[in-house]
């Protein structure tokens, strides 16, 4: 969960203590040997390794913040349809009711508070300074209603996550694990507490925890034909040491008789193998001038597996649910009707965003050069290429003899680049036709 992850990084600071004792300074005094050894056996990082990472960074931040606007309120565009989100520990802590922040309001009205980095939510509108915030106002917009009814809130608004409601990054956790997002809750899960082993990240494209999937058992149908395949085992569902037994529930299902939809692991291999019956099947040749056949119902002639576990699915897989009457009106009723909604997903968010960052990233070069006349071009173009010709030579130098670049080499340089300069230009001749 990149998201998260930067998140961590950016508030995860090491622990800073006052003023040590003389025994403590004389262990570190006697340590300092050591540690000077250990770092010179660091490995050592290029600069072009810094600037790519840093180049990576950049655009995985452009791509989850490029979607909100950083100066302006959200609110006046009302519950909008997916932004990045922010909840202000220090204005609404544990005990008191959850609110979340757009992204412009956690700079100008929540910079110096404490923040937990929400993602992405859909269907959000901002709550900074509302009936939740009892001694701010919001400085963007402070004409704001007193709460807003369709916002949904959970846990993650309290900086917990997932179903053993554990911060991240948890100080006592020491399992390395990652976080995936639900779509449907759009809470955080350790891949650990899923039910089944989450397969690998290039394999599947979103996610639908175990408890979404019972909310909406009509994914079972689809998931027998279109979910990414997962290894079922035994796994904590938190750390209370609560157990669940995936292959054991399926059998007692059996045994009981309690699931006649309930088929072996054979079976389910066997029809994944079949061709799908949702379209250009036998059936659906023989009607004629009539509405398409419901998919939903077409799949849930057969018989399909249901598991105690979350469900991984595969990139493009909504745009095969079925859209018939009677489904849209169940996505209504479960209050899911953006699982049709390809534009819902948050690849789509970032993909926006990232193109309208891109889009309004120009060059001043050449928003220079635009504004200029022909002659004033080419001289211009010919500075430039003076420049990075002459900084290029200079900075070699260096990377020759191994040298580190101070500041004051390249006030240096640019003070003879100047000096350079003016004697070109005072011995330019012009001449008058």
């Amino acid at each position: 969960m990149s998201a998260m992850e930067k998140e961590a990084a950016a508030t995860a600071s090491p622990g800073l203590s006052g003023g040590g004792d003389d025994d403590s300074h004389d262990d570190r005094h006697a340590a300092g040997g050591e540690e000077g050894e250990r770092s010179a056996e660091e490995p050592v990082v290029s600069l072009a390794e810094v600037l790519a990472e840093n180049e990576e960074l950049e655009k995985e931040a452009r791509a989850v913040l490029g979607g909100s606007d950083h100066e302006r309120c959200s609110y006046s565009q009302g519950a909008v349809k997916r932004q990045a989100l922010y909840a202000c520990s220090t204005c609404t802590p544990p005990g008191e009711e959850p609110a979340g922040i757009c992204l412009a309001c956690s700079y100008e009205c929540h910079g110096t508070h404490k923040l937990f980095e929400l993602y992405t939510k859909r269907n959000f509108r901002c709550d900074c300074g509302n009936s939740k915030f009892r001694n701010l106002q919001c400085k963007l917009l402070p004409e704001k209603a007193a709460v807003n009814p369709t916002n949904k809130y959970n846990d993650n608004f309290y900086g917990l996550y997932c179903v053993c409601k554990r911060p991240y990054p948890d100080p006592d956790d020491e399992i390395p694990d990652e976080m995936i997002q639900c779509i449907v809750c759009e809470d955080w899960f350790h891949g650990r507490h899923l039910g089944a082993l989450p397969p690998d990240s290039g394999d599947f494209h979103e996610m639908v925890c175990q408890t979404c999937m019972d909310r909406c058992p009509f994914l079972w149908a689809y998931a027998s034909q279109l979910a990414v395949p997962t290894v079922s085992k035994v796994t904590p569902a938190a750390e209370d040491g609560l157990m669940l037994n995936v292959e054991e529930t399926d059998d007692i299902k059996k045994e009981n008789g309690t699931d006649h939809q309930t088929k072996t692991e054979e079976d389910q291999i066997s029809q994944n193998n079949e061709p799908s019956t949702s379209s250009g099947s036998e059936c659906s040749e023989k009607i004629t001038n009539e509405a398409p056949p419901c998919k939903l119902q077409e799949l849930q002639v057969k018989q399909y597996l249901k598991k105690n576990t979350a469900t991984f699915w595969p990139h493009n897989w909504r745009n095969k649910l079925c859209t018939c009457k009677e489904c849209e009106k169940m996505y209504s009723e479960l209050e899911v009707p953006f699982l049709t909604d390809e534009y819902d997903t948050v690849l789509a968010y970032e993909n926006k965003g990232t193109s309208d960052q891109e889009a309004d990233r120009r060059d001043p070069l050449m928003d220079t050069l635009s504004s200029m006349d022909r002659v004033q071009q080419v001289e211009l173009i010919c500075e430039y290429n003076d420049l990075k010709t002459e900084l290029k030579d200079y900075l070699r130098r260096f990377a020759d003899e191994g040298t580190v670049v101070k500041r004051e080499d390249i006030q240096q340089f640019f003070e003879e680049f100047q000096s350079r300069k003016r004697r070109r230009t005072d011995r330019m001749q012009y001449y008058c036709s």
